[in-house]
């Protein structure tokens, strides 16, 4: 295995990007395409022979889907692209969300066909809110229905962007044939019997009228961004060549622009002009502003400069146990270096650790490294106590970097072990399950004496229940799936918690009045002290609030969890020899289940975004069914002999449809659910809910 030291690409000639995509658009199949044009595989895999490299796991290439996001490195012209390729299915989104938050720009690939699809616009929301730049690739362009500039109007509208196309497809459906480069004003022209080989040729008669349409709107929107081009073109001068990629770089790298290109990943099309694309426009380490934290002691902003020279400073942002190396950290460098057998400081958790091996991931494969600098990504062994979201950082210049957040999982399954040599490895494999998937959960239910698991949707748990089988050897049933419900208040309530007992000796006193108010959606839990004048003291605040936070935990209606509220500490009292810190978390708890149970406590329930593909004969019967599980129809849309559905319906109402949707249709329809947001439950079922 070849060892480097030296840094072999200058960081602005590194770019850390990602893939990501609705499932089926293709984002595997175009990296595979990518890592065969670069060299570093001799055989293009392929997703539906599964022998696609970055789809490694058994299960993706059994089920033909990217379950867990694979990295690689690879280089083009001079510069080293680190890929990540994310999964697609909304039950990985945690995959996504995590990729995202160390990524530096992404590839969001769409079907030509389809356009815009609901994870599209969830994978797109997930990038918006980590400002990553983005470079859109319209997929599939030889697929009959093709339609390019359609999927443009989609993204305008539907996601809100500005799209500018710098290609624009030669032909469409059975007749595509290659692209057309607006800004070299030439056409490439691919050979079907040859893969990634084409001719550059002058642009055909016929497609003259059209490129000049596109390439006025593309010099226009670019011109906008920059004020010497737009000076120059309000002056009636034509851009250069140079001066139009310059400036689309930095509208890029600010997200006032997203460049369009196009192609058929399949057929290897279009896939050398977006591999240059990703060197041209996406940012390299050093375009993007320096990192944010904290110092952990007194929470003061810091900076830290993408530079060697600075203090070193990591974001953990993947666990994975592999079979050979064990257990695997994933982590970005955003300052200074890491070094192989050194020692770095955990500052999330508070506990120094070692640097074992360092390896350069490429899918399943790696190469040991000794250095990681600025703007890399890799992985190490020998990290036991550094789980996703974890800061490493220089012992003598601690930083805590902006974590990773995660969706909170949708459905819970009860599962129980087959036999006693399963129930001794049953905890021990799930929390390493656990570690590497923060979306997946566990408890156990005492009243029940049951195992509890909760992921994101039916196949998120059917596929970490097939991976106990087979890479831990555990066997378990599993129950039906049960949905993660919530309460709420509703109205203001304000209420006493006191808690007093006297036996013998020294006593237990803590008295609080408590506050409560329903937040706003997605608020979580907010606490205020009012005290004044010291009747609850300081030092017991905190043990008041870790009392509400674990009557959180089991709300009074039916012990789900309770969201969206705020609490207030408004009075209370204290007693010099009795009170305790124990004692004021007993009053913080009871005084929270007073106030909740005088606040109009509701029960929500999970809602899901649903999309329903069908032929249009099927539609009556398909909208007739979701009438039946309470679904509220959004948005009817037609494209030729194709009707799409949208609505939002309870989760609770959804499990098995895949198979009704099979038998309306003969399997004809194909759908998508997305967990959307929680929403009041109707009284008669929540009463019935409570009793049951």
């Amino acid at each position: 295995m070849a060892t480097k030291v030296i840094r072999d690409v200058p960081p602005e000639r590194i770019r850390n990007m990602g893939f990501i995509a609705h499932i089926d658009a293709g984002k595997t199949t175009v990296t595979e395409r990518v890592l065969f044009l670069t060299g570093i595989t001799y055989k293009v895999g392929t997703v539906d022979e599964g022998t696609a490299v970055m789809d490694w796991m058994e299960q993706e290439q059994e089920r033909g889907i990217t379950i867990t996001s694979a990295a690689a490195t690879c280089y083009w012209k001079d510069f080293r692209i680190n890929i990540i390729d994310t999964p697609g299915h909304v039950d990985f989104t945690a995959e996504v969300e995590r990729s995202l938050r160390i990524l530096d720009g992404a590839v969001v690939v769409f079907e030509s066909v389809a356009g815009v699809q609901p994870q599209s616009e969830t994978v797109w929301r997930q990038a918006d809110r980590y400002g990553v730049p983005r470079i859109c690739f319209v997929n599939k362009m030889d697929r009959a229905g093709a339609n390019f500039p359609r999927t443009m109007d989609m993204i305008r509208h539907r996601l809100k962007a500005n799209p500018v196309a710098v290609q624009i497809p030669l032909g469409s459906e059975s007749e595509f044939k290659g692209v057309i480069d607006l800004i070299d004003e030439t056409a490439l022209v691919y050979e079907k019997e040859r893969v990634h080989t084409s001719s550059c040729i002058p642009i055909p008669e016929q497609y003259k009228e059209e490129f000049s349409q596109y390439r006025e709107v593309m010099i226009e929107k670019v011109a906008e961004t920059d004020d010497a081009l737009l000076e120059k073109y309000l002056n009636g001068q034509t851009p250069s060549k140079e001066e139009l990629k310059r400036a689309l770089r930095k509208a890029t790298i600010s997200n006032a622009i997203v460049p369009v290109v196009c192609g058929s990943a399949a057929k290897s099309w279009g896939v050398d002009p977006l591999a240059d694309a990703i060197t041209e426009y996406l940012p390299s380490p050093l375009d993007i502003p320096s990192v944010q934290g904290v110092e952990p002691k007194t929470e003061q902003p810091i900076t830290r400069e993408t530079t060697e020279s600075a203090p070193f400073s990591a974001l953990a942002f993947k666990v994975m146990t592999d079979p050979y190396a064990g257990r695997l950290v994933y982590f970005r460098v955003y300052s200074g270096t890491a070094k192989s057998g050194e020692s770095v400081y955990n500052a999330t958790k508070g506990n120094t650790e070692r640097m074992g091996r360092m390896l350069r991931m490429m899918a399943n494969r790696r190469e040991d490294v000794e250095q990681v600098f600025p703007g890399e990504i890799a992985a190490t062994v020998g990290l036991k106590k550094t789980f996703t979201g974890d800061t490493l950082s220089d012992l003598q210049a601690p930083v805590i970097l902006e974590a990773i957040r995660f969706p909170e999982p949708v459905i819970s399954v009860a599962v129980e072990p087959r036999t006693r040599t399963d129930q001794d490895k049953l905890t021990d494999s799930m929390l390493k399950l656990a570690e590497e998937d923060p979306t997946f959960q566990i408890r156990y239910d005492s009243e029940t004496g049951q195992t509890i698991v909760s992921g994101m949707g039916e196949l998120h748990i059917e596929v970490l229940v097939e991976r106990l089988k087979r890479e831990f050897n555990v066997h378990v049933n599993q129950g039906r799936p049960r949905v993660s419900y919530r309460e709420a208040v509703t109205a203001p309530a304000r209420a006493e918690g006191r808690f007093v007992r006297q036996s013998g000796g020294r006593g237990q006193y803590g008295h609080v009045w408590l506050e409560v108010e329903p937040g706003e959606s997605g608020s979580g839990f907010q606490f205020e002290n009012k005290i004044v004048g010291g009747v609850v003291p300081r030092e017991y605040v905190s043990s008041v609030q870790a009392g509400i936070r674990e009557a959180l935990q089991n709300g009074v209606l039916a012990g789900y969890p309770v969201v969206d509220v705020k609490v207030v500490l408004v009075d209370g009292s204290y007693h010099d020899v009795d009170s305790s810190e124990t004692a004021f978390k007993i009053a913080g708890s009871l005084g929270f289940k007073a106030a909740m149970r005088l606040g109009k406590p509701v029960l929500l329930e999970p809602v899901m975004a649903l999309e329903v593909v069908c032929p249009g004969e099927s539609l009556g019967d398909i909208l007739g069914d979701l009438n039946g599980r309470r679904a509220r129809i959004r948005n009817i849309e037609g494209h030729g002999d194709t009707q799409v559905a949208s609505a939002d319906v309870p989760l609770s109402e959804v499990f098995g449809y895949a198979t009704q949707l099979r038998s309306l249709t003969q399997g004809r329809a194909s759908h998508t659910l997305e967990f959307d947001r929680y929403e009041q439950m109707p009284k008669e079922l929540a009463k019935e809910m409570i009793k049951s």
